[in-house]
């Protein structure tokens, strides 16, 4: 959490050159690395009935005492846990975002960006000076199963969260209609599309890794006759043809202009004429996003992506001249109420 700040000190850092702003990034970065590590250490799954003293949870996590101790005063420091008679508690917000047992738990969020943040930008100034990737994201993410699955899910509860929204914002497909998710692993977005559409079939291109977690949420909706799971690179995998709707949801963000417009290329061979293609991107600048939490969001996102990938987050305009290149109509751009970061572009195959 945030440095907590009484009014006169947050103007001193903030507001004025009185003091360093940039001590606080720093006493805010502590704090989420300490969070990330109270997290994987399964400390707020252990406080989850109540308080405890420091030996009962460093006997339940596997921990030394004395460095469990430290860390659990820092966590209290930072807000995440409450201390009263020698024991430790989750705080209300701990215990409402950072229980995986909760449905809309914020704690693979946290736990997949305390990983990238802890292992891959180590060297962020590198890929700014050289302008390319210092490593391959997916292949890292397929290396561990655990962030894997962090990522997975946190793009899972997500779709859950849009897809509602999105159907009623996507023309329908024709009937006995085609899908094609490329990239789409957990298959969140593809399950939605075929409850709501019963003649809908669907095919989900993705990495193997990342096909896991989608294999089990399309059996348990019963769709595994209509849904075909297939291992693939999207890059360089042989999409097919015949498709009536392509759904490339945050997945252009990961590429270059060059790679993402070859991409585009061959997702217009695979439509039908009159076929669409979906975006679903975090748009770098949006006129009715206003300054704040998501405008933040997206501009760190954008580095991120840079960073780790080679990616970035696209303005409109730029997504709408390559879709244009590619062979697609009519690019238009339609804003999701549910999400303040992210966007619909839709377009046409000529």
């Amino acid at each position: 959490m945030p440095v907590p700040l009484s009014p006169e000190t947050a103007r001193a850092f903030i507001e004025s050159d009185e003091a360093p702003s940039a001590h606080l990034d720093m006493l805010n970065a502590v704090s989420f690395r300490t969070a990330g590590a109270g997290l994987r250490l399964g400390v707020f799954e252990v406080l989850a009935d109540g308080p405890l003293p420091v030996t009962t949870v460093a006997e339940r996590v596997g921990a030394d005492p004395l460095g469990l101790r430290l860390l659990l005063d820092a966590l209290v420091g930072f807000g995440y846990l409450s201390t009263t008679d020698g024991t430790y508690a989750n705080t209300p917000n701990t215990t409402r975002w950072l229980l995986r047992s909760t449905p809309d738990s914020f704690a693979p969020v946290l736990s997949f960006w305390s990983t990238v943040l802890t292992e891959l930008w180590g060297d962020l100034e590198t890929s700014v000076r050289h302008g390319e990737p210092t490593g391959d994201f997916y292949a890292w993410l397929e290396r561990r199963p655990e962030t894997l699955r962090d990522f997975q899910t946190m793009l899972r509860r997500l779709s859950g969260w849009l897809a509602e929204e999105i159907l009623t914002l996507i023309p329908a497909p024709p009937t006995n209609g085609r899908l094609l998710d490329l990239g789409g692993g957990h298959a969140g977005y593809t399950t939605a599309f075929c409850q709501a559409y019963p003649e809908l079939h669907a095919t989900v291109l993705d990495l193997p890794g990342a096909l896991t977690q989608g294999q089990a949420v399309v059996e348990s909706a019963g769709l595994a006759d209509r849904v075909e799971l297939r291992p693939g690179d999207l890059l360089t995998a042989d999409l097919g043809t015949g498709y009536d709707l392509v759904l490339l949801f945050n997945i252009v963000h990961g590429y270059d202009d060059r790679q993402v417009a070859a991409l585009l290329a061959r997702v217009a061979t695979a439509l039908n004429p009159g076929g669409r293609v979906v975006l679903l991107e975090p748009l770098a600048e949006v006129p009715q996003r206003p300054p704040g939490v998501a405008d933040a969001f997206v501009r760190a996102f954008s580095l991120n992506l840079f960073h780790t990938q080679g990616g970035r987050a696209y303005a409109f305009d730029e997504l709408a001249k390559l879709l244009t290149e590619a062979g697609f109509g009519d690019p238009e751009e339609r804003m999701l109420t549910r999400s303040d970061a992210d966007h619909l572009v839709l377009a046409t195959r000529a």
